[in-house]
């Protein structure tokens, strides 16, 4: 195999890391990284810890696992997860989970993984989110995986084709596994939902055999539930205003949207590993004609995902409160209830904008939490 075709995607190797890190130092724009992620403290110290790093390992042990614990340690409560039985033995999978927040779906998860002794993923990020040369030294030095986004369809077909060889490549012949979402883009609505063109991406670097090329590739579906829902009146705010006009971002909003996911306060978490995508549910895939045989995939995945995803009492509250009823009330106390319709308070009335039917807003934001609910019932 020509290896050479992933060099624009793949995360740097061992050698290229710590001249990575170096330019990183030197740019301007590290002073200020420094100082947002350790307030008060010498620079000098993150530039030393920086530079003794000469692998990608190096780079996720000392300062990326640092970084995420902190993180965590200051805006989340309980961290719990299940399922790491399926890694025993260095077992590599392609981890599909569903996709909440931009950063932090992806370092908690690997997080968990250092900490229990499993070696982490690389990490499937998308090319809209490395906006700066800066920014490319940093993902690349931490396994990210570039993922192109094109509107021209040719381009698509090729880098797709592309990302399929490299993902195929690694999980089936037990290099890494890798964690990619399951859909482009953060769910929005609560509704967690696999594309089936991530699965035909999939499909892409296969050998024909429907089979053999779903089965080498040991799809874990992932399921990660948080109290509080990642962005969730920007999130709302999108909602709103596309029932009305295309949503087109601000310039500088995926950051906006990351440092949000960052620092807003997180409730509780909850990261579930689940069982691998079996031979048997491939087997009867196969059967199928073609666009079933993804959507049946996709089907098991998700049911996997929706059932063990955690509901809180937010979203037993939010459900409540949107349909008027009490169908869930032993399920969360009158103080939860009255903590969440404050946070909810506060979320809404920082939306300004004009003419805006707050009663409408106010049932989407119900909705983004309510809909786990719904999808659970409807398993």
């Amino acid at each position: 195999m020509d290896f050479t075709k992933f060099d624009d995607i793949r995360p740097y190797n061992d050698s290229e890391v710590h001249p990575a890190l170096e330019r990183i130092v030197a740019n301007p724009l590290f002073s200020n990284v420094a100082q947002y992620l350790f307030p008060g403290q010498d620079e000098n110290m993150f530039k030393q810890l920086l530079l003794s790093c000469n692998s990608k390992e190096d780079f996720q042990v000392k300062v990326m696992s640092q970084i995420v614990a902190k993180i965590l340690q200051g805006t989340a409560k309980e961290l719990t997860f299940s399922g790491l039985e399926h890694f025993k033995g260095g077992k590599k999978h392609l981890i599909v989970s569903n996709h909440r927040d931009i950063v932090l779906d992806s370092a908690i998860i690997q997080l968990i993984l250092h900490q229990h002794g499993v070696e982490t993923t690389e990490i499937a990020v998308g090319d809209n989110l490395i906006t700066s040369s800066f920014i490319e030294d940093i993902t690349r030095s931490n396994k990210m995986i570039k993922v192109i986004r094109s509107s021209n369809p040719r381009e698509v077909y090729t880098t797709s084709k592309v990302l399929s060889e490299y993902i195929r490549y690694n999980v089936a012949n037990q290099k890494s596994s890798v964690w990619i979402a399951q859909r482009n883009g953060r769910t929005k609505d609560g509704i967690d939902v696999t594309e089936q063109g991530l699965l035909k991406m999939f499909d892409m670097s296969g050998s024909g055999d429907f089979v053999k090329d779903f089965a080498e590739l040991s799809i874990l579906p992932t399921s990660i539930s948080y109290e509080f829902e990642p962005c969730d009146i920007q999130k709302a705010v999108e909602m709103y205003v596309s029932r009305r006009q295309k949503y087109v971002k601000a310039e500088g909003e995926d950051l906006k949207s990351i440092l949000t996911g960052i620092m807003q306060p997180k409730g509780n978490i909850h990261i579930a590993f689940n069982e691998p995508v079996s031979l048997e549910e491939i087997q009867e895939a196969s059967q199928l004609d073609k666009n079933e045989k993804f959507k049946a995939i996709c089907t098991a995945m998700d049911r996997r995902i929706v059932a063990q995803y955690k509901l809180w009492g937010n979203n037993y509250i939010a459900y409540d409160m949107l349909n008027g009823s009490n169908d869930y009330a032993d399920m969360y106390t009158a103080e939860q209830k009255a903590v969440f319709e404050g946070y909810m308070a506060a979320q809404l009335s920082s939306v300004k904008l004009p003419d805006i039917d707050m009663d409408e807003l106010k049932g989407i934001f119900l909705s983004i939490y309510a809909n786990p609910v719904v999808s659970k019932k409807n398993l």
